[in-house]
């Protein structure tokens, strides 16, 4: 867990320590965010809070490869921990996120995860 508010919002990273903008570039970070904001993109919309809450991996800021809504944080939390298992086991399909592939940087995130 990177960050966690108290019954609030969560943020869970993979591998800090290889994206350290020496060997990746920190914006490709895979990062997975737990929100119960709206899911609107409008500035602000993120801050009012609903009763879902959202689990989402992101590959790049702008890169979303799997988004999932939950009830209540509990099962949201139990989703977070899924989405990190199936990414870090090569279950989520990481490179059909992209409209161009970034292929050298796909290749290393591979390597990381184990796939060939």
């Amino acid at each position: 867990m990177w960050n966690e508010e108290p019954n609030g919002r969560a943020i869970v990273v993979f591998r800090p320590d290889v994206f350290d903008a020496d060997r990746f570039p920190a914006p490709c970070l895979p990062t997975v965010y737990l929100t119960n904001g709206s899911r609107r993109a409008r500035p602000g919309s993120g801050q009012r809070r609903t009763d879902e809450w959202h689990v989402t991996l992101f590959l790049e800021p702008e890169v979303e490869v799997e988004s999932t809504t939950f009830d209540d944080r509990t099962a949201a939390l139990d989703g977070v921990r899924d989405v990190t298992e199936r990414f870090v086991a090569g279950e989520i399909d990481h490179r059909g996120a992209y409209q161009v592939p970034r292929e050298a940087y796909l290749d290393a995130l591979d390597d990381l995860l184990g796939e060939e």
